[in-house]
């Protein structure tokens, strides 16, 4: 009897600990399943997305794409998300993303150089010479694709293959055959930990996610090459596209650790924080299953380094730096805080290796997160605190006049994840079809 006296108290000691530790844990957001989701996050979405169109004025020609709330611009990587998801809902919108092109091809100079932001009164050299993004030619291979027709790039082809000869002269390493960014803001990711903002040591790192989108243009202008009838000059963009897809492998990747980081130029010396960008290769596949599958496991999906409650963290928690306070000037907050788009990317790597009930409750979580945001403020925020799904910048006495300016602009994408999961439609994946 004193045996089973003591079995019997250890029993409901660990049950009332468990029970204890339950409670103390965050609740993850609602799943898809939850009804109604889908239906509301529609209806909020139809009345902020016309926010994001903007007719032509000025410098620009034609009706443009801004993110809305804190900021009237257009932005090239804004632009790009903002336009797929048009696109995405609307064979007819995809003219948004077409317009966007032209309007970014159209700004570039005589050496290739074009700004990453433009506004009605001419391009904006944002923070120096601020060169845009890499997504132009996947731009206009979406577009076509939607809207049936590649003639419209002729005109400003020879301005994308002059933009396309710019970058590889100012952000290519022949060293490694690689890329780089000229600074963390030049990358979007304003302040990440993998990168340099010190003026005395610019273009200093070989990044991920440069890489991937340079490879990624060179595809996209190989397709747009062979529709225009160059099959010469597309096979010339699909070696390069190789060349640096092998390079990425053979330089960027750790198979020891299961990760992609980024490099010192000039010594090689890993990077060790791991990004959002880390996880960028894996939306387009460039891992094996087996391997790609690792990766996820053991480092998304790990919530001691990038899965919070709410979705993926933008810098692994395990990271010094990790943080979720609400910065925006002079640098958004990429320490810490849930991003939209880089969920995004997140979601079509978990889909394309096989995850697909995180990839559900990620489409779910990003959705109640947005929705619960829109019900407090009548917008959204750019970021989203990790820890507790709260949005974090533009406060509004960081916002005009100190009243909520909001934010709309590639939030919209998790439209098109909870679509897909719910309905299997606007599966979007940015696929670049020959």
């Amino acid at each position: 009897m004193p045996t089973l006296r003591i079995f019997v108290t250890a029993l409901l000691t660990f049950l009332c600990a468990s029970a204890v530790s339950r409670s103390q844990q965050p609740t993850s957001p609602s799943s898809p399943a939850s009804p109604g989701l889908l239906a509301g996050l529609t209806a909020d979405f139809d009345r902020l997305a016309p926010q994001t169109i903007r007719p032509a004025d000025g410098y620009i020609h034609y009706p443009y794409l801004i993110p809305a709330g804190y900021y009237p611009q257009m932005w090239d990587w804004d632009g790009f998300f903002i336009g797929s998801h048009w696109a995405n809902q609307n064979t007819a919108d995809a003219k948004y993303l077409r317009d966007w092109v032209l309007s970014f091809a159209s700004s570039a100079d005589a050496d290739g150089y074009v700004a990453g932001c433009i506004t009605s009164k001419g391009p904006r050299p944002f923070f120096g010479k601020f060169a845009m993004k890499p997504f132009l030619a996947q731009g206009a291979v979406l577009a076509a694709q939607k809207l049936g027709d590649y003639k419209w790039i002729r005109p400003v082809w020879p301005a994308m293959q002059r933009i396309l000869e710019y970058r590889k002269k100012t952000q290519f390493d022949a060293k490694w055959n690689l890329w780089f960014w000229d600074n963390g803001l030049q990358s979007g990711a304003d302040n990440s930990p993998a990168l340099s903002n010190d003026p005395n040591d610019r273009s200093a790192i070989l990044a991920v996610d440069a890489s991937v989108w340079a490879m990624r243009e060179y595809q996209a202008m190989a397709v747009i090459a062979r529709h225009l009838d160059d099959n010469s000059l597309a096979a010339q963009y699909d070696r390069e596209a190789d060349a640096t897809r092998k390079a990425i492998m053979k330089h960027l990747w750790r198979a020891d650790t299961a990760l992609f980081l980024n490099r010192r130029r000039d010594t090689g010396a890993w990077m060790p924080s791991i990004t959002w960008s880390s996880f960028v290769p894996l939306a387009f596949g460039l891992l094996p299953q087996t391997e790609g599958a690792r990766m996820v496991r053991m480092h998304l999906l790990n919530p001691a380094e990038m899965r919070s409650p709410y979705g993926f963290r933008s810098v692994a928690k395990s990271d010094p730096v990790y943080n979720n306070e609400a910065i925006i000037d002079p640098y958004s907050n990429w320490r810490g805080p849930i991003w939209i788009n880089a969920n995004y990317l997140d979601w079509l790597a978990l889909r394309r290796y096989g995850f697909n009930v995180d990839a559900n409750w990620l489409a779910g979580s990003l959705a109640t997160i947005l929705r619960n945001d829109i019900a407090k403020w009548g917008s959204m925020h750019e970021d989203y605190d990790a820890e507790t799904g709260l949005g974090l910048a533009p406060t509004p006495a960081q916002s005009p006049g100190g009243k909520f300016a909001g934010f709309v602009g590639w939030n919209m994408l998790a439209e098109d994840m909870l679509q897909c999961e719910e309905t299997g439609r606007h599966c979007m994946t940015f696929a670049l079809k020959p």
